[in-house]
């Protein structure tokens, strides 16, 4: 079992990197309902547009002229290039994001996934713990993320993991990110089994973000050995589970794990009692995949 002083360090670590928004946001609204949320910088930016918004009420909807999912698309693809011009995006990745009540229902909109936490959209996101079985213990594949990518470069991740975009289920998500980050072709992936959600919704420097993970455990053979073939991840390593826990209570140094797959990790070790159910802050530690802002 993991010791006392490690369960309070993630806590800590943790409870510190998700804290809840303290800034005041204005809602971004659409037919009616929520589709995101403005800090006052990004709200007066927008506010100014007022081709494509209208401010009242303390928040913006689309103008009037901007009646579908189509018409909204263009003025926001308008809109965002304009923003990245300006550098207020982080790096362009030519996928969009699609908005809408829920995943998989009709959209009100599509957005550049860059722009994502700009307008404090909910995205969705598929991540899998990559887990070996061995005589005496479980172990885990941990990836690097490339010193190049757009958030969180270098710094310690899950196995696979991807944001859903625009056309994609969970499903094939996994799919495509199994084989584009590990080298895990359809057959193996299509193993990985759902477990459950957990939630990120924290003020960033890109703004605000708002996320729902789906959680998958797959189980790996002995002999595998993972493959990025995207570029997006560095190196790979195999550790035990005990391990994975002093990893997600790194705050600094070259191995730190991104809060994000922290998240994912800690869920695995409570699911697989690694964390022992009577163990102290347990009930904390879960709940910090379960925010009241979500």
């Amino acid at each position: 079992m993991i010791d006392d002083v490690t369960l309070t360090t993630i806590h800590a670590r943790l409870a510190a990197e998700l804290a809840p928004p303290t800034a005041r946001f204005h809602p971004l609204r659409v037919e009616g309902a929520i589709a995101g949320w403005l800090d006052d910088v990004r709200y007066t930016r927008l506010a100014a547009l007022s081709d494509v918004f209208e401010s009242r009420d303390g928040g913006l909807s689309f103008a009037g002229r901007l009646r579908d999912e189509a018409a909204r698309t263009r003025a926001l693809e308008v809109v965002t290039r304009t923003l990245e011009a300006e550098g207020r995006l982080t790096a362009w990745r030519n996928e969009r994001y699609q908005v809408g009540p829920a995943l998989l229902e009709p959209p009100w909109f599509l957005v550049e996934r860059a722009a994502a936490r700009y307008f404090g959209i909910r995205t969705y996101a598929a991540h899998v713990n990559g887990l070996v079985r061995r005589e005496h213990r479980t172990e885990m594949w941990i990836a690097r993320r490339s010193p190049t990518k757009a958030i969180d470069p270098g710094k310690l991740d899950n196995l696979i993991g991807g944001g859903i975009a625009a056309g994609l289920s969970v499903a094939s998500t996994v799919i495509k990110e199994a084989f584009e980050e590990a080298g895990i072709d359809a057959s193996l992936a299509a193993r990985a089994v759902a477990v459950g959600t957990v939630d990120v919704c924290r003020e960033q420097p890109d703004g605000f973000q708002r996320e729902t993970i789906f959680v998958h455990d797959l189980w790996l053979p002995q002999d595998f050995v993972p493959a990025c073939r995207d570029g997006e991840a560095v190196e790979h390593g195999l550790v035990p589970l005990h391990d994975a826990a002093a990893l997600i209570a790194n705050r600094a140094g070259p191995d730190v794990v991104t809060a994000d797959a922290s998240l994912v990790i800690l869920d695995c070790l409570l699911r697989l009692e690694v964390i022992a159910p009577d163990a102290p802050l347990r009930v904390e530690l879960a709940a910090l995949g379960h925010p009241a802002c979500c």
